[in-house]
């Protein structure tokens, strides 16, 4: 089942989660149950001759970095198959937008993006009781990143 959370720009521009906040920690109370489950309808109009795009609005993306410092663990909630986690990358990771490619994310700055989310997780899922690590890899393979499952084993250390 998919949630959808609404972020009206009132909300934004005060940098106010409470809005999101309450329905994302409910969720997050059984990540299992709750994965891949959040999408985010964004109300924030832009003047029509604004050809930019939400994630390139200085305003929306300070409101996903301070959600991001909040609940660094939300991408394992979010709506991987609609294109939610990499919107959601796309607020926090330097990148272009181009009518012919699409979005190209800075390389290296997508790398640390997963790194960090991936550690993040990891902990946030053992703090849970959560042993397994496979959604975890499936959030890199995404966002065209392919680890090693012999990987997770050095987070048990």
């Amino acid at each position: 089942m998919t949630t959808i959370l609404r972020i009206e720009r009132s909300a934004v521009d005060r940098l106010e989660l409470s809005t999101v906040g309450t329905h994302i920690e409910q969720l997050a109370g059984d990540p299992l149950a709750n994965a891949r489950q959040i999408r985010f309808e964004i109300d924030y109009p832009l003047a029509e001759a604004d050809p930019r795009e939400l994630p390139e609005v200085q305003e929306v993306r300070l409101f996903f970095i301070r959600l991001d410092a909040r609940y660094p663990w939300l991408p394992y909630l979010l709506d991987w198959r609609s294109g939610e986690l990499t919107r959601f990358a796309a607020m926090l990771v330097p990148h272009q937008f181009s009518a012919k490619d699409g979005i190209t994310f800075a390389p290296e700055a997508m790398e640390i993006f997963v790194m960090h989310k991936i550690f993040v997780m990891a902990d946030w899922l053992t703090s849970k009781g959560i042993a397994n690590r496979s959604e975890l890899r499936y959030l890199a393979q995404a966002l065209g990143y392919d680890i090693d499952a012999e990987f997770f084993e050095l987070l048990t250390l």
